[in-house]
């Protein structure tokens, strides 16, 4: 059998990346256009786009795209598609661009020329309308949803050649994966389904057995790390690496594991986040995405199995990957083992919940962590991380979940 096909009527990646003396001319041609400035956000959906993550997109969306993908999950020419792909500037910048006209977008944060754009369409939304129907609600306590108002008044939609990948080439040598990429491991390993692992924690004792559950259905798991903008207390990209290495040397299987990342920031955008993260794990050739418990979710904005629910709401055929629905795991000291609510009889003061958000609450506070929460391997270099801190990071548990 062979891998899922690429998202998209064509079946084939699409990567916007330039290379060679193409990407220096253009690079050079670059530095002559007008600037648009633009968020660590848009930067990594740029990115995505030049590596064929976001295939078949060639650009920004239209008005007619963004209407589409927030009311019916489809774009103006019918690709499924669930969350809008958009960038935005001031209205004085937006006046000064003509339409036909080539633009540079420019990284905020870096400076770097990461992509140029044909402006094909400048057009403004109703940001409420977006925040209601991605992430269910217009409060700005969601931090999905302060990103959206805090985008600015006119959108700019056409084709971008990418130029840049950011730092994370070099940042995250080890893992950083193209989807062809990926690709081409998977069938090195002879593997034909493959379930990806969203995560952007450490894994504890749940996670590992997430993924064994998933090694049970499919040829192997890939663990897939979010490289995107961190929240303030959360675990570095190199730190989790090196834990996840541990766990995969003492527990898993030869073989039955591969680790990558991806260059996105989180949108917290639970269930519709969670198509997303489907629909970007098809391009890098993965059968099935795992779905736990509040996937991609953010305090109580979603219930915890709204998530697997979607993927039932979706037109058939919308996704090759499917979801591979999971429900609440834990340890249960009856079972003496971990369970889920469908295996395990026992009541609730047996079962010790698992948190990715509790596990660093107490790592950080110096707490003991209790019996079968975490590997013994993974706490000792989760520990040294902590105690090489300059400050105290303060851990809000209610907060955000672990997706």
């Amino acid at each position: 059998m062979a891998l899922v096909n690429p998202h998209g009527k064509e079946k084939k990646l699409k990567p916007l990346l330039l290379e060679g003396e193409e990407k220096a001319a253009e690079l050079e041609r670059a530095k002559g256009l007008t600037e648009v400035r633009i968020t660590s956000r848009e930067s990594g959906d740029i990115i995505m786009m030049g590596i064929g993550g976001f295939t078949p997109l060639d650009g920004f969306m239209t008005k007619a795209d963004w209407q589409g993908v927030c009311d019916d999950f489809t774009m103006a020419d019918g690709t499924f598609w669930p969350i809008p792909i958009t960038v935005s500037t001031t209205e004085g910048k937006a006046n000064s661009i003509n339409v036909g006209e080539d633009v540079a977008l420019v990284s905020e944060e870096s400076g770097d020329i990461m992509a140029t754009m044909t402006v094909n369409e400048k057009f403004s939304i109703d940001k409420e309308h977006e925040c209601n129907k991605i992430y269910g609600t217009t409060d700005t306590e969601h931090p999905g949803v302060l990103m959206v108002m805090n985008q600015e008044v006119v959108n700019l939609a056409g084709p971008i050649k990418v130029l840049s990948e950011g730092s994370f080439p070099q940042d995250y040598s080890e893992i950083y994966l193209r989807p062809a990429e990926s690709r081409a491991l998977f069938e090195e390993k002879g593997w034909s389904t493959v379930a990806a692992f969203q995560t952007r924690n450490p894994m504890h004792r749940s996670h590992e057995y997430l993924t064994k559950i998933a090694i049970e259905i499919c040829d192997g798991v890939f663990i897939h790390m979010l490289l995107g903008k961190l929240k303030p207390g959360d675990i570095p990209a190199d730190v989790r690496q090196e834990a996840i290495d541990a766990l995969i040397e003492n527990y898993y299987v030869k073989d039955t594991i591969a680790v990558g990342g991806y260059p996105l920031d989180m949108r917290y955008a639970g269930p519709r986040e969670a198509l997303l993260h489907a629909l970007f794990r098809q391009n890098y050739g993965c059968s099935h995405l795992i779905v736990g418990r509040d996937h991609a979710g953010v305090g109580d904005y979603y219930g915890p199995f709204d998530a697997h629910d979607i993927f039932d709401q979706i037109p058939e055929g919308a996704l090759e990957t499917q979801a591979l629905k999971i429900d609440w795991t834990f340890y249960c000291t009856a079972c003496d083992g971990m369970a889920s609510m469908k295996t395990c009889p026992h009541g609730k003061e047996e079962r010790m919940i698992l948190s990715g958000t509790k596990l660093r609450k107490m790592l950080s506070e110096g707490d003991d962590v209790p019996d079968h929460f975490s590997r013994d391997e993974v706490l000792k270099i989760l520990r040294a991380y902590y105690e090489g801190l300059t400050e105290k990071v303060e851990i809000k548990t209610h907060k955000y979940s672990e997706g």
